[in-house]
């Protein structure tokens, strides 16, 4: 993976963070930089997730991978909200 790739990540992670925790009801009492953290996250593990069902390339715009970043944000945006209330 090239650096450009990197980056093209890190910003994708920080659009699917944000809209993970849009998704998510509620209010949500983490930060915004944990929300960062997770999208980049749900990116990356849902980019292999998805090359692992042989959905992560087609025409066009990836929608079943975007739902599957999108669903694993927020999947971890309440994590780490159960998580931060406990303690």
């Amino acid at each position: 993976m090239e650096i450009s790739g990197i980056i093209s990540a890190i910003v994708v992670g920080i659009v699917i963070g944000i809209l993970g925790r849009l998704v998510l009801p509620g209010r949500q009492h983490i930060g915004v930089l944990w929300t960062i953290v997770v999208g980049i996250v749900a990116a990356f593990v849902g980019t292999a997730v998805a090359a692992a069902f042989g959905v992560a390339d087609t025409k066009g715009i990836d929608w079943i991978e975007l739902a599957i970043q999108v669903g694993l944000a927020v999947v971890g945006v309440a994590a780490l909200e159960r998580l931060k209330s406990r303690s």
